[in-house]
């Protein structure tokens, strides 16, 4: 560990060339020199990045920190208050006004009662790419029809509307389209949600949704808490199905063991968690002067979360860049800690469980179709990491 403190003037994106799984080596370098460093926003703001492991999970657990959106300084401009049900970027009170209703929604029991449907929505999606025949894209033909299906079906999206809602979601999330485009995106889902909303009051089916109409929540809450369940439930799965996958086919041996031993699905899916970290980084507010690594984080300052160098914290993770479907240490941040750790985990879990074993277990011979440094990534720019298409074939 370097005996001054380090200093990173810009946050890092671009991975290094041939490691599309490893964060950027700038991020893996500051987390060498300590577990925090200077930082300079964009817009010009000084702040800290936080790289080690202990850290991280300290700030996501301490309430001196604020998730408030409208708190973030990180330049010469004014942020806006998250919208009305969007409660990741809130604290208590609002936070869990919003997140209490939705806890029971979201329980392992209930989590797994879907466990039936999910291996169903995987075995039709297998079922469909062996009748097309190799070559196939594992984005679309399997890693984003399972996710999209069930968070569908929990929100209780007409089947008709399904492929169009799937594909505003996917401009609005994906990182690629232009800042109108987004925007456009952005508001066409809203507006869809918001008329889902209605229709839900009007006419309640068995959902999420329509059992949220029940309580004293306004449809703009409501608008705003689905958009949060679409964006958590659907986009972060995708991702690590596909992002997965592509790791599996670079690690032959672990590949096999999963194919060699399906009790081994559960571990593969939380060391999987662990060495990809899909959602990168988070933000965080000091509402106080805050003492930490030996440093004073100043009350009003931002500090930036770095949850895939966390995850690759060689303090916390022995051999921390090597995937290990058999690693005992686990406590991985990749759904994040505190009041704030994702609503969707246990979801997110079961569909990983069925669907990794499944994949590898139906096509025995799978692998990429184009050299490994070809598969396209998502532009560093995605809130979550991932690949914008996953070129497989198989042996017929």
């Amino acid at each position: 560990m370097g005996d001054s403190l380090h200093t990173v003037t810009t946050l890092p994106t671009a991975r290094q060339s041939g490691c599309p799984f490893d964060p950027p080596t700038e991020l893996i370098d500051a987390r060498r020199h300590g577990p925090i460093s200077r930082y300079t926003h964009p817009g010009g703001r000084p702040g800290w990045l936080i790289t080690g492991y202990d850290l991280v999970r300290s700030v996501l657990a301490d309430s001196r920190f604020s998730s408030r959106k409208e708190l973030l300084n990180v330049g010469d401009f004014e942020v806006p208050p998250a919208p009305p049900g969007e409660f990741l970027l809130m604290d208590e009170p609002q936070h869990m006004r919003y997140r209490k209703p939705l806890m029971g929604k979201f329980t392992v029991r209930r989590m797994r009662q879907l466990t039936e449907r999910i291996e169903q929505i995987t075995t039709e999606c297998l079922d469909a790419m062996e009748k097309a025949g190799p070559p196939a894209d594992l984005v679309t033909a399997f890693a984003k029809p399972i996710p999209a299906i069930i968070i569908c079906e929990l929100l209780g999206v007409p089947y008709e509307d399904r492929g169009s809602f799937q594909e505003q979601i996917d401009a609005f999330l994906g990182g690629e389209t232009s800042e109108e485009e987004l925007i456009a995106a952005y508001t066409a889902t809203r507006q869809y949600l918001a008329e889902l909303v209605a229709a839900k009051r009007a006419n309640p089916t068995d959902d999420v949704l329509s059992d949220l109409t029940d309580s004293d929540l306004t449809d703009e809450e409501l608008r705003g808490m689905g958009l949060i369940l679409l964006a958590a439930g659907f986009d972060t799965t995708a991702n690590m199905l596909a992002l997965g996958t592509f790791a599996l086919l670079q690690n032959p041996a672990q590949l096999a063991a999963l194919r060699a031993d399906p009790a081994l699905a559960d571990r593969a899916v939380e060391e999987l968690l662990r060495y990809l970290s899909v959602a990168k980084t988070f933000m965080r507010t000091a509402l106080v002067d805050v003492e930490l690594g030996g440093q004073t984080i100043k009350a009003g300052t931002t500090v930036v979360l770095s949850y895939n160098t966390a995850n690759r914290d060689p303090e916390r993770f022995a051999d921390p860049h090597v995937l290990d479907l058999r690693r005992q240490d686990g406590g991985h941040l990749a759904f994040g800690h505190g009041i704030h750790q994702c609503l969707g985990q246990q979801l997110a879990r079961v569909e990983m469980r069925v669907a990794f074993p499944a994949l590898v277990n139906r096509f025995p011979t799978l692998r990429l179709a184009v050299p490994a440094e070809e598969v396209p990534l998502r532009p560093e720019s995605a809130d979550i990491y991932g690949v914008k298409s996953l070129p497989v074939t198989w042996d017929v």
